[in-house]
C-alpha cells in the first residue's frame, strides 16, 4: 500500500456500490464529513468513470473501479452497500489487504459471519456489520432486547419493498437473532403440530418466527410483537422513502472501524461498546 498522503487524521475510505440507493447517500455523506477522505469507489457497470460523472453531477475526482480488490490502495475502510452476492467477497478481499470493512449490505448469514470474523481476527482488522445503521432502528433494536428476557414469545415482521430481493431483511434477521440471545424462544404450539399450511407461520431465524412482508410503498420497516397473557408489546421502527437515515450510523462505523480486531455486529453493540470504551 502507497504511504498515506492525505492529512494526519484523515480516514481513506472507499465505497462499494457507491452508484445505488444507499451506497451514493453514504458516498455524499463521506465527502461532506470532517477527517474522511472519499479515495475510491466501485460500480462495475460504471467502472473507469467518474463517480460524479456516473451520478449524472459534476466530477467529482473519485474514480470508480470495477472490484473492490482494484480499489483498495491508499484505503483504511471500505464501506459495502452491494449485494448479499458480492458483500462476503469484498469485505475477505478487504480484510486479507488489512482494510477495516464497514458492511451495510444485508443477505448474510450466520456461517457468512463467523468466517468474517475469523479472517478479521487472523489479520487483526475491524469490521463493522449491521442490517440497518439507521441510529433509530439501532435504538428500537436496544429496546427490544431490553424486554426480551421478560417476553419468551415474540414475532418478527419484516416489511420491505415489492422488489427487494433478499428475505428476510438483514434488520430483521439480526433482531431475530438478538432475541433468540436474549432468550430461549417459546412458540405458542410447535410447527410440526400445524394443520394446514404450516408455512403461513413464517420462517424461523433461531427460533423465531419471521414474517417478510414485500409490498410496494415501504422502504424497510421492522415490527417486533411481544406477547403475555391479556397483553401485548409492539416495539416498530419505519425508514422513510430515502437513504438518509442509514448515513449517520455508516460513518460512525467507519470512524470506529480501523482501531478494531474482529466482527463487531449491530449498530446498537458499537455504540454500547464505544461508550463503555470512553469512559473506562
Amino acid at each position: 500500500m502507497p504511504v498515506n498522503d492525505e492529512p494526519e487524521g484523515t480516514i481513506n475510505v472507499c465505497v462499494a456500490g457507491a452508484t445505488g440507493w444507499a451506497g451514493s447517500a453514504v458516498a455524499d455523506g463521506v465527502l461532506e464529513a470532517d477527517g474522511l477522505e472519499l479515495r475510491s469507489a466501485v460500480a462495475r457497470r460504471s467502472a473507469a468513470m467518474d463517480l460524479g460523472t456516473a451520478l449524472g453531477r459534476d466530477a467529482m475526482d473519485v474514480p470508480l473501479h470495477a472490484s473492490v480488490a482494484e480499489a483498495l490502495d491508499g484505503v483504511d475502510v471500505l464501506v459495502d452497500y452491494t449485494s448479499h452476492a458480492a458483500v462476503k467477497g469484498n469485505a475477505l478481499t478487504a480484510i486479507e489487504h488489512g482494510v477495516a470493512v464497514v458492511i451495510g449490505a444485508s443477505g448474510l448469514t450466520a456461517a457468512d459471519y463467523a468466517e468474517i470474523d475469523t479472517t478479521a481476527r487472523e489479520h487483526e482488522t475491524g469490521v463493522i456489520a449491521a442490517g440497518n445503521f439507521s441510529l433509530t432502528a439501532a435504538m428500537a433494536k436496544a429496546a427490544a432486547e431490553l424486554v426480551a428476557p421478560y417476553f419468551p414469545q415474540a414475532e418478527v415482521i419484516d416489511y420491505a419493498s415489492a422488489a427487494k430481493p433478499d428475505a428476510p431483511s438483514g434488520t430483521a434477521m439480526e433482531l431475530a437473532e438478538s432475541l433468540a440471545e436474549a432468550r430461549q424462544p417459546v412458540l405458542g404450539r410447535a410447527l410440526d403440530e400445524i394443520s394446514g399450511r404450516p408455512e403461513a407461520r413464517g420462517a424461523t431465524v433461531e427460533g423465531v418466527p419471521v414474517h417478510s412482508i414485500r409490498l410496494p410503498s415501504f422502504s424497510v420497516s421492522t415490527e417486533v410483537v411481544f406477547g403475555l397473557p391479556d397483553e401485548r408489546l409492539v416495539i416498530r421502527h419505519d425508514a422513510g422513502s430515502s437513504a438518509v437515515p442509514y448515513v449517520l450510523g455508516t460513518l460512525i462505523a467507519v470512524r470506529l472501524a480501523p482501531g478494531r480486531t474482529g466482527l463487531t455486529r449491530g449498530l446498537d453493540t458499537l455504540l454500547l461498546q464505544a461508550k463503555t470504551e470512553e469512559s473506562s
